[in-house]
Formats: C-alpha cells, sequence, structure tokens
C-alpha cells in the first residue's frame, strides 16, 4: 500500500486566526507530506508494506514507527478541527470529561498543563481505555496511544512546528487557543 497525503476537511486559511494559512501549508503540506514520503521509501519491499497505518505503528520501531505514527497523529490531529466549532457542544463525551475531572473548563486547564509541560517535542491526547475511562496522556516524539491499547479521542500538537510561526514560543497560548476549533461531533464519535 503507497501512502499518500491526506486533503484537509477545510481550507488552508479556514482555522484562523488560531492556526494561520502559513502554519496549516507548512505543517500539513510539508511535514505530514515529509513522512508520507519517508514512510512510504521505508515500508517498500518489508513485510509493513501491505500494512494499515494502524498494524505497522502497533509492530514497528524506529524510523518506520516513528514515520508511520506522525502520519497518523497528523491525520487525526487535523481531522479533530473544524472552522465551525461549537463551544456549547453538550454531547456525552463532554458529560463523560466534566464528571471525570470535576468540569470542562478543569479538563481544559489539565489538558493545556499536560501539553505545555511536555519537555521537547510530542503530542498531549485525551485516550479512553476499554471500559471508556477517560485519561490524559502525554507522549514524546511520535508517541501513539495506539500501543498501549487506548483508543485516542482528541490530541493537540505540542511540536514547534505545530505552532512556531503563529505563537512562537508561548505553546500553552495555542493548546488553549486550539480549544476554539475542536470537532466536538468527532471526538464524540470516537468516544461512542
Amino acid at each position: 500500500m503507497k501512502f499518500e497525503l491526506s486533503a484537509l476537511p477545510y481550507e488552508t486559511d479556514a482555522l484562523e486566526p488560531v492556526i494561520s494559512k502559513r502554519t496549516l501549508e507548512f505543517h500539513h503540506g510539508k511535514h505530514e507530506q515529509t513522512y508520507v514520503d519517508n514512510l512510504n521509501k521505508l515500508i517498500a519491499g518489508t513485510p509493513f508494506e501491505n500494512e494499515s497505518l494502524e498494524s505497522i505503528i502497533t509492530r514497528s520501531e524506529g524510523a518506520v514507527f516513528n514515520n508511520a505514527a506522525q502520519l497518523w497523529n497528523h491525520r487525526f490531529y487535523f481531522n479533530s478541527l473544524t472552522p465551525q466549532a461549537n463551544s456549547e457542544y453538550k454531547g456525552s463525551i463532554i458529560e463523560a470529561i466534566s464528571e471525570k475531572w470535576g468540569s470542562f473548563e478543569a479538563f481544559k486547564e489539565a489538558f493545556v498543563e499536560a501539553g505545555a509541560s511536555l519537555f521537547g517535542s510530542g503530542w498531549v491526547w485525551l485516550t479512553a481505555d476499554q471500559r471508556h475511562e477517560l485519561e490524559i496522556v502525554k507522549e514524546p516524539n511520535a508517541g501513539n496511544p495506539l500501543t498501549k491499547g487506548l483508543i485516542p479521542l482528541l490530541t493537540f500538537d505540542v511540536w514547534e512546528h505545530a505552532y512556531y510561526l503563529d505563537y512562537q514560543n508561548r505553546r500553552a497560548d495555542q493548546l488553549k487557543d486550539l480549544f476554539k476549533i475542536v470537532n466536538w461531533k468527532v471526538v464524540e464519535s470516537r468516544y461512542l
């Protein structure tokens, strides 16, 4: 299977001002494309050549894992965002979050703190286990909760290329602002 760069579910300027067109073009068009190209080269002629990204992530290591996981993580991230975000969304995922953290605001603070405190680059995830118990997970580099048997629900990218053009070194500000464009219907569908 040859992997290709997935189309974004919105125009490159649709997430402004939270994510600028310039950042999105660079992040999606350059960084994600590099993971696609690298992964295709690395798996050519190997047992991974005809496997899904999920299978590659859970069975590989080293450069193959890094590029497969980064490709999957980016696709998941970009599909978690929307220009038509609904800050008043009241689905079962919001209820579960509020129950686990005491309030939705407390969850947002904990999620931002987890992402802001991750040393170096990586991802902050909202996950569920097989019993639908929610957890915030910090993963360095290309880390992905699939490797731990967890169900990814939402992720924010904390690699500098995701925010530096717009926020410079203000990672926490970017993380707070990302909540303005979360597609809670998509997160809900992953939870159910």
